[in-house]
């Protein structure tokens, strides 16, 4: 028996699925509602972070007050991090939503 790769694993190619449009755009509409939520939390991540800039306590001149800060500042730069790599993911997260449609307007 001939298979054809389909990308989700072999299929037998005497049966190959068929592409209904308006379920490859329900999924691209999916996906693209994933990256609106991973956004939301990119824009939590600069909330916290507006938020740790403001907790810095600068007044603060003694030694606990310098650790306070250099903690602050190591959880601020973890979490820009983060930030950067989920900025990323929404890219991504849209890149793959337009392919998801384009792959539904080819067909089989």
């Amino acid at each position: 028996m001939e298979y054809t790769d389909m990308s989700v694993g072999l299929m037998p190619a005497a049966n190959p699925p068929t592409f209904d449009p308006l379920e490859c755009a329900s999924r691209s509409h999916e996906v693209q509602r994933l990256a609106w939520r991973v956004k939301a939390c990119v824009d939590q991540a600069d909330t916290v972070l507006a938020s740790l800039r403001r907790a810095q306590m600068d007044h603060w001149l003694s030694p606990a007050g310098r650790a306070y800060r250099t903690t602050i500042a190591l959880h601020a730069s973890a979490l820009m991090r983060a930030r950067e790599s989920l900025d990323a993911a929404v890219a991504s997260v849209l890149r793959h939503s337009q392919n998801v449609s384009v792959s539904g307007e080819r067909g089989p």
